[in-house]
């Protein structure tokens, strides 16, 4: 009996979720590969670095997700290349140990590398430093999890060390934060930190009033929300001025080191003592792409045939943040909606191709984008409505609480804003992880 075509797909995002989804029902073996054993809510990852929600209430386990699927797999390992001319995916062993001490849990597992008949790559982004790959120490991105739960704890800690500090400069410096970014987590998490500062803390210290934190946005091209329309930029601009957040567009950073941030600004460079930089300025995309020996953009991104699929290999597509496609000449958003549907389409192009079928070009829909600023402020361009503050705020609440998976995690999230809303408080405002001071 004939073996059905074997897909794989690399990654659980939003991308990946999608395409696996769109194929449960097809005469394939279908496997899914994630170096994580969950599905994360990005959007929402902000908010677990402000202290807003749990990691919990963001992401859901993709063993979980797919259970009913009945024709896929799901692997816990990371992917580092792509053999195309043996079809083969090649998987990173890793370093994990035993707990009894014995041989890598690895090599026990065996499992090396993965061929395939299809491959559809949605392998996401990483930070990227322009060239600076040194202050990515100094500056953490928010990216996963695991950088949440970091910018949480150099926020948190930062207060904590300023309550201890005797020197007035030393204490103004540790309540100095600095966001590189002015997209939509850049001006998310201003406007959550903000709120930190003058309504979550306040009541919390003596020795220190945190609501006196100074929390400055950096953006280098002259507006925030570039893709956004000009008058909701400038809301935008305005609901962060309420805030107590400077904004400064048309400046560049050139230099992060441990004391702060200088940039260039008008041709004159500026120096800001700071005591938390955090980094949302750019992504570049999975160096997965790299191994499939096919031109790229500036940020690592495949040039994608019009049906996704990667030139030259019409086995292989590639979605989400690995894949450059223009839309009347202009690069598809990196955001959840669009990683979605060329995840589904991937999928679809996937069953056209094995019943010897022409594969279809993409066709984008845009559902519009939204960023919130703070407690009852938003910015909203959604199908021609354009709109802003609270009615803005409560179409990205419904949006966001609509695309959570899981009921659990809707009914969980709902129910931490809820509170915040009516005591402006964050409940998960735990320091966890590493030593507690750096050094010590």
């Amino acid at each position: 009996m004939t073996s059905p075509p074997h897909v794989v797909i690399v990654g659980g995002g939003f991308g990946g979720l999608a395409a696996a989804r769109a194929l449960a029902d097809a005469p394939l073996r279908v496997t899914l590969v994630d170096r994580h054993n969950y599905h994360l809510f990005q959007p929402l990852l902000y908010q677990v670095a402000t202290a807003s929600l749990s990691p919990g209430d963001i992401a859901a386990p993709i063993r979980w997700v797919l259970r009913r699927q009945r024709n896929l797999n799901v692997i816990l390992a990371e992917a580092r290349g792509v053999d195309t001319a043996g079809r083969r995916l090649l998987l990173d062993r890793g370093p994990a140990e035993r707990a009894d001490g014995g041989a890598p849990l690895s090599e026990v597992q065996g499992l090396g590398e993965l061929s395939y008949d299809y491959l559809i790559l949605s392998a996401g982004a990483t930070h990227t430093y322009f060239g600076h790959p040194e202050w990515e120490k100094l500056a953490p991105g928010l990216k996963t999890l695991d950088d949440a739960l970091e910018i949480r704890r150099q926020i948190l800690l930062a207060f904590e060390a300023a309550e201890r500090e005797q020197d007035r400069t030393a204490e103004r410096r540790l309540l100095t934060f600095v966001i590189v970014g002015g997209g939509p987590t850049g001006v998310e998490l201003a406007g959550a930190l903000a709120e930190i500062a003058r309504r979550t803390l306040r009541e919390d210290f003596r020795n220190i009033q945190p609501q006196s934190a100074r929390i400055v946005l950096i953006e280098g091209s002259p507006d925030l929300l570039g893709a956004f329309p000009e008058h909701l930029r400038a809301a935008a601009r305005s609901s962060l001025a309420k805030l107590g957040v400077e904004v400064r567009t048309g400046s560049v950073v050139t230099a992060v080191d441990r004391g702060g941030v200088a940039w260039q600004h008008a041709g004159a460079t500026e120096y800001l003592a700071a005591g938390t930089v955090l980094w949302a300025a750019g992504v570049a995309a999975s160096p997965l792409g790299t191994s499939l020996g096919v031109p790229l953009d500036r940020a690592g991104r495949v040039l994608a045939e019009p049906t996704l699929a990667v030139p030259g290999r019409g086995e292989i597509f590639v979605v989400g943040d690995m894949c450059a496609f223009a839309l009347d000449g202009k690069p598809l958003p990196g955001v959840a909606q669009a990683a979605m549907q060329e995840g589904k389409h991937a999928a679809e192009n996937v069953l056209r191709a094995v019943r010897g079928q022409r594969l279809e070009r993409f066709r984008y829909r845009d559902y519009g984008s939204m960023a919130t600023i703070g407690r009852g402020a938003a910015v909203a361009d959604i199908g021609g409505l354009r709109t802003t503050g609270l009615v803005a705020w409560f179409i990205w609440l419904f949006v966001h609480i609509f695309w959570l998976i899981g009921f659990r995690n809707r009914l969980a999230v709902l129910t931490e804003w809820a509170w915040s809303y009516a005591t402006f408080q964050r409940r998960v405002r735990l320091i966890t992880g590493g030593r507690l001071w750096p050094g010590t």
